[in-house]
């Protein structure tokens, strides 16, 4: 039983939240905060952990990160109205990645008219809209609501972390408003309120897939975000083996979803084998190909495994799908690995087909290694040759954070050391997230290694000083790989695409895509007594780096600036 009978709303809302299980506050100031902040200036060692930070969005995202790393709830706290907006675009990325955490921010109800303590004039303009923070973000998120009588303060914490939590998973946001924070609560939690379970597969469409992948002869799995933990992965590997079938994903992937090195790791590129497949399994795939209309075999049959197959989140998904079977992935692959392990599978075929893509996987890795190493004396410095020397230092137990755009296809290919379950995307469409996902892995995980390698066009996005100055004041130091072409190139390489004869490729002026003059990137590092180094000689790559993973080690916040060829040139 969670005794909060007495308390403040404020201290009740640290106690409910911690008996949720939530183990950790991210935050950014609000002057609504004051009983809360009063509460956890008492000893009291079974709150929550609370880590401020700067910026909302930083906040939302280190709450992203730190989901991703544990499994775990997080709790938020961001300021009113105003707050809700800054961080608008994190709830956003969480609600499309399915990433749990329960959001709060305050507000007034009362604007100083009651007997109560008097929020202050800001409330009556500056901070309030009509509905409050609940609507203004209530597209971003699964659930939102204002809690509007005290009396239901601590069930609807209660219920919000379980929505959180409930399949699939996302974000959730409570306005409170301060006149309960402050006010005394006069009833107790409820007795019994457990986490939900997550969904279990249907047997019937597991029987289903079983019988089309026995007698598949030549079954493709295609996935981008399903190695969201270990087990899965290993359940991967179970069903590929079991099948002798390649694991294809896709540049968009947010997770490694099968080891890189393994015989039957695809590729990235699942159109290359659209043509011959009979079966296709889209496990956790959002995006499999493009356009989504794009054919396959004819015949072939194409089935959907994921917590919401349907994707209701996006206005138009347009995946032709035979047989679509929602449930939790590590349930439904358990239960598919199960059913296909009793039942057999050809063995012949398989045989052969593993043999040839053990071939193939070995040429397509030696071929990107001889491309990367023809690169080693290339200036300016190319993004292939930079991943390759990455992939050479990397520590065993690295977690690796990614915002980039155009590198990220480098990424995929070269980062073959970094373990499935150590890589976390900090990219879902809007940019300004990836340094705060890094610095929330690492809140998960301060003793092992972080590196977010991060594009400059994504970090000019991020609220850098505030996040700075968190791994400063919390002594959460990460590794900062700033891929810097000078520009945008993703907006670039559309002009020619759609223009290829127009005004901008004759006159090579390409509007919109400059980051220059460059400014000091590792001076900014620097001034939060961090580590901060540029290189522009691809034979320096491996040393700077070497040298900002030390730093890191020791404890200070990293930054290698790597001058890659620029955008305009």
């Amino acid at each position: 039983m969670i005794e909060v009978n007495g308390l403040t709303g404020g201290e009740a809302f640290l106690r409910v939240l911690s008996g949720m299980g939530v183990e950790r506050v991210f935050a950014s100031p609000g002057s609504e905060w004051s009983p809360v902040w009063e509460a956890l200036a008492k000893p009291d060692e079974s709150m929550p952990v609370y880590l401020s930070s700067r910026h909302e969005e930083i906040a939302l995202a280190m709450a992203s990160g730190y989901a991703k790393a544990t499994g775990k709830l997080p709790g938020v706290m961001i300021h009113t109205t105003v707050g809700a907006l800054h961080g608008s675009m994190a709830l956003r990325g969480a609600l499309h990645e399915q990433v749990p955490m329960v959001v709060f921010t305050g507000e007034s109800i009362a604007f100083g008219e009651d007997d109560g303590p008097d929020p202050g004039g800001q409330w009556m303009r500056f901070l309030s809209d009509v509905g409050g923070p609940a609507r203004l973000v209530d597209r971003c998120v699964k659930w939102s609501f204002g809690v509007n009588d005290k009396n239901i303060l601590v069930s609807t914490i209660q219920r919000a972390c379980q929505m959180a939590m409930s399949s699939p998973r996302g974000p959730v946001f409570v306005s409170l408003p301060m006149e309960y924070l402050f006010d005394k609560v006069t009833r107790e939690a409820p007795l019994k309120v457990s986490m939900p379970t997550m969904p279990s597969p249907d047997p019937e469409g597991i029987a289903e897939l079983a019988g089309l992948l026995r007698t598949a002869r030549n079954p493709v799995i295609v996935s981008e975000n399903a190695g969201k933990n270990t087990v899965i992965v290993e359940r991967m590997v179970e069903l590929a083996e079991l099948l002798n079938a390649p694991v294809v994903e896709t540049r968009s992937s947010g997770y490694f979803n099968f080891p890189r090195d393994h015989d039957l790791h695809g590729g990235f590129e699942p159109g290359d084998y659209m043509a011959g497949a009979d079966v296709v399994c889209l496990i956790g795939a959002t995006q499999p190909w493009h356009p989504a209309s794009a054919a396959i075999a004819q015949g072939a049959k194409v089935v959907a495994l994921d917590e919401e197959p349907l994707h209701m989140n996006l206005p138009y998904w347009g995946v032709q799908v035979d047989l679509s079977i929602a449930g939790e992935l590590e349930a439904s692959l358990g239960a598919l690995v199960e059913r296909l392990g009793k039942d057999g599978v050809d063995g012949a075929a398989a045989v052969e087909r593993r043999a040839k893509l053990r071939e193939q996987g070995a040429a397509r890795r030696a071929a990107w290694a001889e491309h990367a190493q023809s690169l080693e004396s290339k200036e300016p410095m190319d993004t292939d040759w930079v991943m390759y020397q990455l992939n050479q230092v990397l520590p065993e137990d690295v977690y690796l954070v990614e915002e980039t755009i155009t590198h990220r296809m480098a990424l995929h290919q070269y980062l073959d050391r970094v373990k499935p379950g150590n890589f976390f995307s900090g990219c879902i469409g809007g940019l300004g997230t990836g340094l705060g996902t890094a610095l929330g892995v690492k809140a998960a995980e301060p003793d092992r290694p972080v590196v977010l390698i991060i594009g400059d066009g994504s970090f000019n996005y991020n609220p850098g000083i505030a996040g700075f100055g968190f791994a400063q004041e919390f002594r959460m130091p990460i590794l900062i790989v700033l891929m810097n072409n000078h520009g945008y190139k993703s907006m670039k390489r559309g002009v020619p695409a759609y223009y290829p004869d127009g005004w901008a490729v004759r006159t090579n002026q390409f509007v919109g895509t400059s980051i220059a003059p460059a400014p000091d990137y590792p001076a900014i590092a620097r001034a939060f007594d961090g580590f901060g180094e540029r290189v522009q000689n691809p034979a320096e790559v491996k040393g700077a780096l070497e040298r900002g993973l030390q730093a890191a080690r020791e404890g200070r916040l990293a930054l290698v600036d790597l001058w890659l060829e620029p955008v305009n040139d």
